[in-house]
């Protein structure tokens, strides 16, 4: 005799054990064996949902794709919940569009569960929050994070720590830095995640100095910090260059146990490589317990960055080997090797690639094409690129040609690619300099002229050529021409006394750069005392004998100076290493290395700092008189 349809009802036991059996299967992430269930159970009619023993099943199935990346089959068991579904499969669904790269379809599933008379809860408030952090600045509507910090203030769970971190984490995303900061100084209770999320946010707008003072008083407070606050706190560092903080920081995140993690990893990687320690970056990334795609991009870009060519595509084959998939930051890293190099048959390869790997290439993918193409002269073909892009090309894409036109003298090449920037609504003071500079290196005085009075005219500034020099515990910072240093006399004597050196030597001033039409010894007073020549002359005074001069400068390091830091590491015999906008520099003996670094620490290693036991206070105000430059 046939059985029933539809199928009886299991018993609620056998119904708790398949649940059971699928949050088993949910944790393992076991997707062929809970694709087999839920075949059974819809076989035998446990599917779609009808009874309410049968709920859990569907709930459970519901988180389980979840957990799989399936988000689509994650709402079909979603539709197989009895009617009306209960606020906890509303706040599954909307986790699992939110955790898996759908943030509109995760909040158009909070507004349908609002309009269902669903109430927000302290499961699905965090989880919309998520997804309009996550959502991108075209798509998110305006009021969206106000209007979800209201309605959270409206439910019982205002005060809550979790509901109250996720709304600080979705105002920092979304860079309301000011609503965060309210948000936080309002919170009745405070976690490791409302902490982080704030430094996080101040990190990622730039704002080094808020960021550290916000990990100052998580210290203070005794506040457990955790891997993602370390990882934010490295980033502020590799992007100020404050190697000395950082390796103390490092310091701390062995004492802690949080090196191990790869997201603080993937960070001390990029620290050093941008302080130019690339052996310290190796070394990080070689003795890493756990390597994630970050950690292996940041390999990747530390060898790119370095014009360590042959390390970077080895990497990138050791990548794929270990069942990595490479993403558009590996690829931006490829290029940007090959581009230092001047491999350009390679790059179009990798260029090529990204195809094969279902990676449509960026804005910043084309700008690094054209940085290669232009750096070999090829620049017609670097503007039939840009010509062909098929996104409407970024200010920093003819930035990149107008580098090229400059290096190369094409004025007439350049005066395009500064209309079209122009266009754009671009008011970056780099490219009219870039383009009066081209202009004067042609011998157009005229035109450089002009170029500079279009400039004024449109109200832009030139920003202001910065470098520091980081030694004895202090930031030492310089702008041209600069006498405000306490010892600026000796760094004035210095030089005047290495330059009579550097010209017996047989060195030259180039003048070629600059715009003004006036006679030679005034080119030459003009170019004599650069900042990053008076930040070497202070390390000429302050660091020792044998160990390198680290400078860093925030704009391009111009061609006389590249060339007198070369006559100046002969006459000296000091190493210089000079980290510009661009790429770092390598000077020793007469000879440029744009490639090759050393390892050392310049008495700061990271092994005598694991050993000092300092104290915790002390270090962050250190961080923070640093800071000051």
């Amino acid at each position: 005799m046939p059985p029933p349809w539809p199928p009886a009802a299991p018993p609620p036991a056998c119904a708790r054990s398949l649940a059971d059996l699928l949050v088993a299967l949910s944790a393992a992430r076991a997707l062929p064996k809970g694709q087999q269930l839920h075949g059974h159970l819809l076989k035998a009619g446990h599917l779609p949902a009808t009874a309410s023993s049968h709920a859990p099943i569907a709930h459970h199935l519901l988180t389980f794709y979840a957990r799989c990346a399936l988000p689509g089959d994650s709402l079909c068991a979603f539709l197989d919940l009895p009617a009306p579904p209960s606020p906890a499969a509303w706040s599954s669904l909307i986790s699992s569009f939110s955790q898996n790269g759908l943030p509109a379809a995760a909040f158009d599933a909070f507004r349908r569960m609002l309009a269902a008379g669903v109430p927000a809860t302290d499961r699905n408030i965090p989880s919309a929050a998520k997804a309009v952090a996550a959502a991108e600045d075209s798509s998110r509507p305006p009021l969206a994070p106000h209007a979800l910090h209201g309605l959270s203030a409206k439910t019982p769970f205002a005060g809550d720590v979790f509901v109250g971190s996720s709304v600080l984490d979705m105002y920092a995303k979304c860079g309301h830095l000011a609503d965060a900061r309210r948000l936080f100084d309002e919170m009745p209770e405070r976690n490791v995640v409302s902490w982080s999320a704030l430094i996080c946010g101040y990190a990622d707008a730039g704002m080094h100095s808020a960021a550290m003072e916000i990990f100052r008083l998580a210290l203070e407070e005794a506040v457990p910090v955790n891997d993602f606050t370390v990882s934010c706190i490295l980033r502020v560092c590799a992007a100020a260059t404050l190697f000395e903080l950082g390796a103390q920081v490092h310091a701390r995140s062995i004492k802690t146990a949080l090196n191990a993690s790869p997201f603080v990893g993937s960070s001390l990687v990029s620290l050093y490589s941008k302080c130019g320690l690339v052996e310290c970056a190796y070394q990080v990334f070689g003795e890493a317990p756990e390597r994630n795609l970050g950690i292996w991009n940041a390999g990747l870009n530390a060898s790119a960055q370095h014009g360590h060519t042959t390390a970077a595509f080895q990497r990138f084959m050791d990548m794929q080997n270990a069942g990595f998939r490479p993403n558009s930051i590996t690829f931006l890293s490829l290029i940007t090797a090959c581009s230092h190099a001047g491999l350009v048959d390679e790059g179009k390869r990798y260029f090529s690639l990204m195809k094969e790997y279902r990676i449509e290439p960026q804005a910043e993918h084309y700008a690094a094409m054209v940085d290669l193409l232009g750096r070999v002269g090829r620049i017609s073909e670097a503007l039939g690129l840009i010509e062909s892009m098929p996104m409407e090309p970024p200010e920093y894409v003819w930035g990149a040609l107008l580098m090229a036109c400059r290096m190369f003298k094409d004025a007439d090449t350049a005066a395009i690619a500064a209309k079209r920037l122009f266009e754009t609504g671009s008011r970056s003071s780099g490219a009219h300099m870039l383009l009066s500079s081209t202009y004067a290196a042609a011998g157009r005085h005229m035109d450089a002229a002009l170029a500079r009075k279009a400039m004024r005219d449109a109200g832009v500034r030139k920003e202001t050529g910065l470098s520091w020099l980081e030694a004895a515990g202090e930031v030492h910072t310089f702008v041209s021409n600069c006498r405000r240093h306490p010892r600026s006399n000796e760094i004035y004597n210095v030089l005047e006394k290495v330059g009579e050196k550097m010209e017996a030597a047989g060195y030259v001033a180039d003048t070629s750069a600059v715009v003004k039409d006036v006679d030679k010894d005034e080119k030459q007073a003009t170019m004599r005392y650069h900042s990053e020549r008076l930040a070497i002359g202070l390390g000429l005074l302050i660091v020792p004998e044998g160990v390198p001069i680290r400078v860093m400068k925030n704009l391009r390091v111009c061609d006389d100076c590249h060339n007198a830091v070369k006559y100046l590491s002969k006459c000296t015999g000091r190493i210089v290493i000079l980290r510009d906008n661009r790429r770092f520099h390598r000077f020793e003996d007469g000879e440029i290395d744009l490639y090759r670094f050393s390892g050392w620490m310049d008495g700061c290693q990271v092994g005598r700092l694991i050993g000092r036991e300092e104290n915790d206070r002390e270090l962050i105000f250190y961080m923070l008189m640093e800071l000051q430059i």
